[in-house]
């Protein structure tokens, strides 16, 4: 497929070996990656905080089975936020989220194999609707997948911030009692899971993005100013690379949104 390029390119965004080291505890505070020891995974890495998320997908799809947690992060990245076409979006979370079943086959200790299955099964789900997603049986396996990855990797604060998303996105489409009898989704999860991510990784924007859009869809109107608060912070969060520029972007927009409703 052809890839929209990355729109906001910024030499701070890009890392050398060395700078990519120093910086790696604040780039990777939500995913909690170890530095990669392959030369080729460390340019991916490179690649992918610079927005070059074809070459970083690339570097990592060549290494194999080890780069997929690079790979995975940066077409997930990509398409949730440059893919413009939408039947592109749906095959290629689908894509994701088939190599990660295979991942986890492989390396059933790595918690990047279940983060993003969820992550992509997760994005097709909004892609053809909750409801839908409900009813072909995909809310389990991303629960069972977040699961897995906080099991394994409990500190990592994007898995805690998805099965937020996970409760509140249930309960926003098929109701509390059904949420809760049939998905065990309750709202007090959803806000304790938000709350944990976003003191594991305290300087994320994704995080508050997420927060604030849960909080709209769980009380509307009634959490609308705590959403805005969360969509300001996050518009002003440091940007130290392309995903964080983009992250940024989208909550600028969901301001403006905001004000208009409002």
């Amino acid at each position: 497929m052809v890839w929209t390029a990355f729109p906001y390119p910024d030499p701070a965004y890009r890392y050398t070996p060395e700078t990519l080291q120093a910086a790696w505890p604040l780039l990777h505070g939500g995913d909690r990656e170890a530095f990669p020891t392959h030369p080729a995974l460390v340019q991916a890495w490179i690649a992918f905080h610079a927005g070059e998320f074809e070459r970083a997908a690339r570097l990592g799809l060549d290494v194999g089975v080890n780069g997929y947690a690079v790979a995975h992060k940066a077409i997930c990245m990509y398409t949730n936020y440059l893919e413009p076409n939408h039947k592109k979006r749906l095959a290629t979370f689908e894509c994701v989220a088939e190599r990660c079943e295979r991942q986890q086959l492989e390396q059933p200790s790595n918690p990047a194999g279940y983060y993003w299955h969820a992550y992509a099964l997760g994005q097709y789900s909004q892609g053809i609707s909750v409801v839908k997603a409900l009813a072909q049986g995909l809310g389990p396996r991303v629960k069972r997948s977040l699961d897995m990855a906080i099991k394994l990797a409990p500190q990592r604060a994007d898995a805690h911030i998805a099965l937020g998303v996970y409760h509140a996105e249930i309960l926003d489409n098929v109701g509390a009692v059904l949420a809760g009898l049939t998905y065990g989704v309750k709202k007090d999860e959803a806000y304790r899971q938000f709350e944990l991510g976003m003191q594991l990784n305290p300087d994320s924007a994704i995080a508050r993005i997420q927060y604030a859009r849960a909080l709209l869809m769980l009380e509307g109107k009634k959490k609308a100013a705590h959403a805005v608060d969360l969509y300001q912070q996050a518009a002003c969060c440091n940007v130290r690379d392309a995903t964080e520029r983009l992250d940024q972007h989208a909550a600028q927009q969901e301001l403006e949104e905001e004000k208009l409703s409002g």
